[in-house]
C-alpha cells in the first residue's frame, strides 16, 4: 500500500512541476508590424494602444523629451517595478517581461515611441502569455507605469 501511495504522490508532484514549468513559456512573436504593435489575441488578458476593440484599448502615454530621454525614463520606471526584466531595447522600442510572484506567470509589455518631435507618444501593449483572463493585471500595470512617467514630468 505504501508503494502505491508513493507512486501516486510522485505522479502528483511531477504533474504540478510540468504545469508550473509551462507558466514561463517562451516569448511569443512580438514587436512592430506595419508601424503598430502586434494586435492582441481575442482574449481579455491584453491591452494595446492600437486596438480598435474598446475592451482592449488603452490610451497611449504622452511625455516630452528626445527618444533617448523617453527610453531612459521608461527603463528607469520598469526597473523599479517588482519582477520586471527588460529583454529588448532599441531606439524607439522596449520590451519587458513581468513575472507573477507565486506561479511565475509571464506578461510581455512593449513600448513603442516612434515620433521625432519633442512630444512623444508612447504606445503600449501588455499581454499575458498564458490563460484567458488576467483579472485586469495588465491594464493596472500600464496605468501604474503611466502615473510614474507622468510624475517624472512634474
Amino acid at each position: 500500500m505504501k508503494a502505491v501511495y508513493n507512486v501516486f504522490t510522485t505522479s502528483i508532484v511531477l504533474s504540478i512541476f510540468v504545469a508550473l514549468t509551462g507558466c514561463s513559456s517562451n516569448a511569443p512573436s512580438l514587436g512592430i508590424e506595419n508601424g503598430q504593435l502586434i494586435p492582441c489575441p481575442n482574449k481579455p488578458n491584453c491591452v494595446n494602444s492600437f486596438s480598435q476593440d474598446k475592451a482592449q484599448y488603452i490610451k497611449p502615454i504622452v511625455i516630452v523629451g528626445s527618444n533617448k530621454d523617453v527610453k531612459n525614463a521608461i527603463l528607469q520606471v520598469v526597473n523599479t517595478l517588482d519582477n520586471s526584466k527588460v529583454t529588448v531595447t532599441e531606439n524607439s522600442y522596449i520590451r519587458a517581461e513581468f513575472s507573477s510572484t507565486i506561479f511565475g506567470f509571464v506578461d510581455d509589455v512593449e513600448f513603442y515611441f516612434p515620433a521625432k518631435t519633442s512630444e512623444k507618444t508612447i504606445y503600449i501593449r501588455s499581454a499575458a502569455r498564458l490563460g484567458y483572463s488576467d483579472f485586469n493585471v495588465n491594464r493596472e500595470r500600464v496605468e501604474l507605469i503611466r502615473l510614474s512617467l507622468e510624475a517624472r514630468e512634474k
